[in-house]
């Protein structure tokens, strides 16, 4: 079982058209990449944070002014975020343009849309972490517009159950920040590129 794995990981055969860079452009590498970077610079940004609403502010600003490297640190992180977001846009818009969603890609088509909600997910859910007055009105905003929708009122419920910026809405943004959504991510982005190598996609240093 382990040797057949092994096989659909790392394929003998390969389509030549998609190991040329003209097809792929290596978006899908380089957001992965991107994902990489945010995993160890949040990872770093764990050691000062505080997850409460008192804490949360003072422990940003004394990351960016007392902490060598915190300014650098923090600014790496929010723009690998963008960079992560924008990547995966136009990989989305690659994979459309060339027609490689079609068969036998569907499943994959369907992990890949998955990955991109979930990075808008958790760029959303990182937004409100440095409590500050931009975090906290775009937050607010965004559970306004999740209201008006389907489920709306019950998901906002379960992510704003005391408010948007209470102690535990900020602990539950906290969360799905930090583990569960990057938890999903991961594991997607194993099964997108186990699918792919199944397909006979391109190889894995590509």
């Amino acid at each position: 079982m382990i040797k057949d794995f092994l096989r659909h990981l790392f394929p003998r055969a390969v389509l030549q058209r998609d190991l040329t860079l003209s097809y792929t452009l290596c978006l899908g590498g380089l957001a992965f990449t991107c994902l990489m970077l945010l995993a160890a610079s949040g990872a770093l940004l764990l050691f000062h944070y505080q997850p409460t609403p008192a804490a949360a502010y003072p422990s940003i600003l004394l990351l960016e002014s007392s902490v060598w490297g915190g300014r650098y640190l923090r600014s790496l992180h929010r723009l690998a975020s963008h960079l992560f977001l924008v990547l995966i846009v136009l990989h989305t818009l690659r994979v459309i343009l060339t027609g490689a969603y079609q068969k036998p890609r569907q499943l994959n088509w369907l992990v890949g849309c998955a990955l991109l909600l979930l990075a808008v997910f958790e760029g959303y859910t990182g937004y409100l972490l440095p409590m500050d007055q931009l975090a906290l009105w775009a937050t607010q905003t965004g559970m306004e517009l999740l209201h008006i929708m389907p489920l709306g009122g019950a998901l906002r419920a379960v992510l704003v159950p005391d408010g948007v910026g209470e102690p535990a809405s900020l602990l539950r943004f906290y969360v799905l920040h930090i583990l569960m959504v990057p938890g999903a991510l991961l594991f997607l982005s194993g099964l997108h590129f186990y699918r792919i190598r199944k397909n006979k996609g391109v190889l894995p240093y590509l």
